[in-house]
């Protein structure tokens, strides 16, 4: 059927659905499903609603966040080549119906911010009707939306197919990818397109999350060497990395209120938790054992090469820190008694706003040294000793870093809050 005289078969059937009368034809079930969904929850079929933009600095802090990130090139690499020529653009938005990124061809993405289809906006179903984002999302299937098939009349003139993009890890959604275009670039094969490069992005998180696996796996063997009875390790999915004294399994299921010390674990039953840079040591308990980290070492003396190394019951492990997490570990073992995350945004970036950074930060941080870490406020344990290991040079502490605190600290101005 040609595209036109599609999309004006349906616009009879929406409008017969919207007053209940017969169609002259079923709509597809998603879409029966999305109108259904849509009536129910009061959006106008004639109005295009518009939720608050995110700001730049919003949008860049999603960014920054977002596994979704990590797959960018697969998305480009699959997508890009062919939306000049087929004159679509390529959207990636997260599990809120946020839009975190969008390229392709110029003239579709100016006749997309016409319609409110830019970085920043907000297309969840509930919000702008039947979509090929939103939809996707609710649906957590492969959507292809045409023409009249939008709910919303001013997205008449557009089609677009959105396939959902999960986490193999843990199976939990991450966004959509979506490709769209005016109506008269609709093709059939769309759909199978985008969810194949879809699949292929999730290959890609797959690949990685092995070659995390891999490397808890070289941290984990010399530690099971030394000890006796039965041990695992995972990674905090509960995949496992290694084992000793048990049948090797794919995964372990870890309970919600998960964290060092004595813990109920299904299959295994009581288990003494220790933290692993990049997972946990299960040690199945037979007798209650201290398991506490007692010591850690952050040494910053080498300028890019920085570590902070766990002194617990089961021995030693050293953990490589990332430019931004020995900044903030540094600040921490500056602060004993701790620091709010408006308190360490102001010491980071001179901005006590930053605050989802520095969250997301720290939880990355403390996935790694979990039980060394503590919160409300940010700080080392109290019952754990904290050696720092400064440069002899002061002016070569953290020399990359433009934070506030640490650029008073080369200066010898004192440790974070204080001025010169």
């Amino acid at each position: 059927m040609d595209a036109r005289e599609a999309a004006r078969l349906l616009k009879g059937v929406r409008a017969a659905a919207l007053a209940g009368a017969r169609p002259p034809a079923a709509p597809r079930p998603e879409i029966a499903e999305s109108w259904r969904r849509m009536m129910a929850g009061g959006v106008h079929p004639d109005r295009d609603a518009r939720s608050r933009m995110l700001s730049a600095a919003e949008t860049e802090e999603r960014r920054h966040v977002s596994p979704l990130r990590e797959i960018l090139p697969v998305l480009r690499e699959g997508l890009l080549p062919a939306l000049d020529e087929t004159l679509h653009i390529m959207v990636v938005a997260d599990a809120d119906g946020r839009l975190l990124w969008r390229e392709g061809h110029r003239a579709i993405l100016r006749k997309a911010d016409r319609l409110g289809f830019g970085v920043g906006a907000d297309w969840d179903e509930a919000v702008v009707g039947t979509n090929g984002v939103g939809t996707a999302l609710v649906a957590r299937r492969p959507v292809q939306v045409f023409s009249a098939e939008h709910f919303v009349s001013s997205h008449h003139d557009w089609t677009c197919a959105g396939a959902p993009v999960r986490d193999p890890r843990d199976g939990r959604l991450l966004g959509v990818v979506d490709v769209s275009g005016p109506l008269a670039t609709m093709h059939p094969a769309t759909l199978a397109w985008v969810t194949s490069v879809a699949r292929l992005a999730e290959r890609e998180l797959r690949i990685r999350h092995l070659e995390s696996l891999e490397r808890l796996r070289a941290t984990a063997a010399p530690l099971l060497a030394r000890l006796p009875g039965r041990a695992l390790v995972v990674d905090p999915n509960g995949w496992t990395a290694a084992v000793t004294g048990l049948a090797p399994a794919d995964r372990i299921p870890l309970p919600k209120t998960f964290g060092p010390g004595r813990v109920w674990v299904p299959r295994l039953g009581h288990c003494v938790v220790e933290p692993l840079p990049g997972g946990w040591l299960l040690r199945v308990a037979h007798e209650r054992t201290s398991t506490a980290a007692t010591r850690i070492v952050l040494d910053l003396s080498r300028p890019g090469s920085w570590s902070a190394t766990v002194y617990g019951a089961s021995g030693s492990w050293a953990h490589e820190l990332s430019p931004r997490h020995a900044e903030l570990l540094f600040l921490l073992a500056e602060s004993p008694r701790g620091r709010s995350a408006a308190e360490l945004a102001t010491e980071l970036f001179g901005d006590p706003a930053r605050t989802v950074t520095v969250r997301a930060e720290l939880s990355r941080v403390r996935r790694h040294l979990a039980g060394v870490l503590a919160h409300r406020p940010y700080r080392f344990a109290q019952d754990v000793e904290v050696e720092l290991i400064r440069p002899q040079d002061p002016a070569a502490l953290l020399p990359h870093s433009t934070a506030p605190a640490v650029v008073r600290a080369r200066l010898g101005y004192g440790g974070p809050g204080m001025v010169p």
